[in-house]
C-alpha cells in the first residue's frame, strides 16, 4: 500500500509540475508575441501578394543597415523551399525598393550536402541584386546564431528581418534583447505545407530564447567582422 501511494503521489506531483510548466511556457510565448507584433511592419500574403511603395514608408524610415533574410531549408542544391523563395523574394522587393543598402542572407551551410547560402546567393544574384551588396553568413545555424552574427560578424545595428509571421516574433525578440533595432517585414505569400506542426516547434524554441537571450551566448561559430558598411563579396566564399 505504501508502494501504491507513493507511485500515486508522484504521478500527481509530476502532473502538477507539468502543468506549472505549460502554463509558464504559454505566459511566455503569449509575451513575446504581444511584445513584437506591432514591430511587424510590412507585410506580402496570399490575399495581398503585392507590395505598395507607400507600405514601405516606416521600414525606410529606420535607415536600416541591412535586410536579414533568415533561412529555411532548400529542396536541392539550386532549389529554395518554398517558404525561403517567399523571404527571398521579399527581400530583394525590399532592397530594389530602397528600405536598406545591404542584403544579409543568413542560413545554413553545416555540411557539403546542405548549403543554403549558395541556394540563397544564387536566387538574389539572378533577381539582379549587385553582388557587392549581397553579405552571406554561412553559419546561421539558429535564429539566435543569425542574430548574433548580424551584429558581431557583420556589424548591423538596425535591422530590416524578413521571415514568415509565425517566426517574426521570436526573431524580433532575440534581436531587441541583443541591442539591435529591428523590424520585421512577414513574407506569408502561401499556405506551407508543415505549418501546423512547424506552429508547435515554434512555441517550444520561443520559451528556450526566452531564456536563453537572458545570457546573451556566442554564436556556434565566431569569425573574422566583415562590416555591412563594406562590399559583400568577400563573405560569398564561392
Amino acid at each position: 500500500m505504501k508502494i501504491k501511494k507513493w507511485i500515486g503521489r508522484t504521478i500527481l506531483a509530476g502532473l502538477i509540475l507539468a502543468s506549472i510548466a505549460g502554463v509558464a511556457g504559454m505566459t511566455i510565448n503569449n509575451q513575446v508575441i504581444k511584445q513584437e507584433r506591432d514591430k511587424i511592419l510590412c507585410a506580402v500574403t496570399e490575399e495581398k501578394p503585392e507590395l505598395k511603395k507607400v507600405e514601405t514608408e516606416a521600414l525606410k524610415a529606420m535607415d536600416a543597415d541591412c535586410i536579414l533574410v533568415l533561412g529555411a531549408g532548400i529542396k536541392d542544391d539550386e532549389t529554395p523551399t518554398p517558404m525561403l523563395k517567399d523571404r527571398l523574394d521579399l527581400g530583394i522587393l525590399l532592397y530594389e525598393q530602397g528600405v536598406a543598402p545591404k542584403l544579409l542572407l543568413s542560413g545554413d551551410n553545416g555540411t557539403e550536402g546542405h548549403n543554403e547560402i549558395h541556394v540563397m546567393l544564387n536566387y538574389v544574384k539572378k533577381a539582379g541584386v549587385p553582388e557587392e551588396d549581397i553579405f552571406c553568413d554561412h553559419a546561421g545555424f539558429s535564429t539566435y546564431d543569425s542574430m548574433y552574427r548580424a551584429k558581431e560578424i557583420f556589424s548591423a545595428n538596425t535591422m530590416v528581418v524578413v521571415t514568415q509571421t509565425y517566426h517574426e516574433y521570436r526573431a524580433l525578440y532575440i534581436g531587441e534583447k541583443l541591442d539591435l533595432t529591428v523590424a520585421g517585414a512577414a513574407a506569408d505569400q502561401m499556405t506551407y505545407a508543415g505549418q501546423p506542426a512547424r506552429e508547435i516547434r515554434e512555441v517550444l524554441a520561443r520559451v528556450k530564447d526566452f531564456f536563453k537571450v537572458m545570457g546573451k551566448p556566442e554564436s556556434v561559430l565566431g569569425g573574422d567582422v566583415i562590416p555591412i558598411s563594406g562590399s559583400g563579396m568577400i563573405s560569398h566564399g564561392e
